[in-house]
């Protein structure tokens, strides 16, 4: 059982965030509106740290998950580091009060500004996945007068079995450094004066729920690992990447992170490097629900349709993915089940948020869409002028407004029109 399932628990056939009625938040906030459970964050923070307590670790939360200020004000009080892989992230990292030191950055395409500025801040460790990416960092890092620490994001060609769109450690994919080139690309970086090579790094893809993926790209690395030590090249962490997926669908069974961690643990047993995590969907999946209320029931000769006020402008991941998530009332009636499309008021076909599922519902209801608390805010848009949902985070039995729901007049406020 997850965090979200003890976080979200229907009481008297309502459905609660903690301990306060979803449909209380909903009347406040309006929908759509993500909630989060701080518990659940904390909870799964918590259990990532204690599954790696054998380990000298650090976990460095994946930013892009959620972004959110409090999200990322709560993992930094629990000791939580962070993967960046913009500029705009650093900052947001930096704003809600997170060691610009546990900072690492990743992504293919750092820009000079983005490099400068991370090396102005101190940030631990730069990500490099390029050759011409190590160059500039060691240009940039020279005219600051300044060393830049680096790792390699080396690709280990291993197959995640998991979406074409979030599998990254295969060769034809974009991100990281050809297995067979890395050992060379190291050389150059140690005769490189402005740069300190501190780490390897790697990450396979995300939403991953079996172990040997893991397990194999763990001897990949270590091989690697081998070969720089006998060169002559020693490393003080070595960083996995994140990747650990949860349970969307019933019949999912995900590798729990005891797991996940004992095969981790077990391939680098007699290792000193500090071992580097950065996890995202694993921390805030479960802890978020999007909540949305039911504008119409429209019955068709092939299919029924619940047309809802959130839409994929709001929650990405079905459109972009196929992803599913589990819909559930937040009042629960004992009423005859339909099956129906969840589909939003955007003008795509590609609309839905849910297909085929079984609902006893009435217009005006109000649903909960669970294990939305990664990639759901972070990836929506103003696509059909749609202000961006409210966020709300649950604490015991406080509701906390971490994020205004967009005014219309915010969405066009930078645009002018020549005269």
């Amino acid at each position: 059982m997850s965090a979200g399932d003890t976080a979200f628990t229907y009481r008297h056939n309502t459905l609660f965030a903690e301990d306060v009625a979803l449909h209380d938040i909903a009347r406040q906030h309006g929908t759509p509106c993500y909630v989060y459970s701080k518990t659940a964050l904390t909870s799964a923070y918590r259990g990532f740290a204690a599954a790696f307590a054998p380990h000298a670790h650090l976990i460095c939360y994946a930013v892009k998950a959620n972004p959110n200020l409090a999200i990322l004000n709560l993992f930094a009080k629990l000791g939580s580091g962070f993967d960046i892989v913009s500029g705009g992230e650093m900052a947001r990292v930096i704003a809600a009060g997170g060691d610009p030191g546990k900072i690492v950055f990743s992504g293919v395409g750092k820009t000079e500004t983005e490099i400068r500025d991370a090396l102005n801040a101190g940030i631990l460790c730069f990500n490099v996945e390029s050759p011409s990416e190590l160059e500039r960092i060691n240009r940039i890092a020279g005219e600051l007068n300044k060393v830049a620490p680096v790792s390699l994001r080396v690709n280990p060609d291993v197959d995640a079995k998991t979406h074409p769109y979030i599998a990254t450690g295969l060769k034809e994919n974009k991100f990281g450094v050809a297995y067979g080139d890395a050992l060379a690309l190291y050389r150059r970086a140690r005769d490189l004066k402005n740069l300190k090579i501190d780490g390897i790094d790697c990450h396979i893809g995300s939403q991953l729920t079996e172990v040997a993926p893991f397990s194999a790209a763990v001897e990949r690395v270590l091989a690697l690992v081998h070969a720089l030590n006998s060169d002559g090249i020693e490393l003080a962490h070595i960083d996995l990447g994140g990747g650990l997926g949860i349970q969307y669908e019933p019949e999912e069974a995900p590798c729990s992170i005891e797991e996940y961690a004992a095969a981790i643990l077990k391939g680098v047993a007699g290792r000193k490097e500090t071992l580097m995590f950065e996890p995202g969907r694993y921390l805030v999946g479960d802890a978020g629900v999007l909540l949305t209320r039911v504008e119409y029931l429209k019955r068709g000769e092939d299919r029924n349709f619940a047309i809802v006020d959130a839409a994929m402008n709001d929650l990405m991941r079905p459109a972009l993915y196929q992803a599913w998530h589990d819909i559930v009332p937040v009042d629960s009636r004992p009423n005859a089940l339909e099956a129906w499309e969840i589909v939003g008021p955007v003008c795509e076909s590609g609309d839905f948020l849910g297909r085929g599922r079984k609902l006893a519902l009435k217009e005006g209801d109000l649903l909960a869409i669970r294990s939305a608390g990664a990639y759901g805010m972070s990836m929506s848009s103003n696509y059909n002028t749609r202000a961006r949902a409210a966020e709300v985070m649950v604490d015991g039995a406080n509701a906390h407004l971490i994020r205004k729901r967009e005014t219309l007049s915010a969405l066009y406020a930078n645009e002018i029109v020549p005269k």
